[in-house]
């Protein structure tokens, strides 16, 4: 029970963070075509740095797919990645069958 809770916790810790950090940058919403809320609503779960990789949920997926993810890595700060694992969240976007392109950059990370 305790484990449960304490994931809860750490998944609201995660939502709230991408919230807080995108909420403060209008313009992630205003030039990325998507919904950029409803990918941190959907897939926070999936990117979170502990834990293992874990197929994303169809909801996720959907959102994922009509999102402009390369508009939204251009946006990605430091302080984002200090509380999602950018590993994690290419390996959403080709599960979801929206790979990012070998060699781009999403933040600081170069996917591989």
């Amino acid at each position: 029970m305790a484990t449960s809770t304490s994931h809860f916790v750490y998944f609201a810790i995660v939502v709230c963070s991408l919230a807080t950090i995108f909420g403060n940058n209008n313009s992630v919403a205003a030039q990325c075509q998507g919904d950029v809320q409803g990918l941190m609503e959907q897939c926070a779960r999936y990117v979170q740095k502990s834990g293992p990789k874990i197929q994303p949920s169809g909801g996720c997926c959907g959102v994922v797919k009509n999102v402009d993810l390369s508009c939204v890595c251009n946006h990605i700060t430091v302080e984002v990645e200090s509380v999602i694992s950018m590993e994690k969240a290419a390996f959403i976007a080709e599960a979801c069958g929206k790979p990012l392109a070998h060699g781009s950059q999403c933040g600081s990370y170069i996917v591989p």
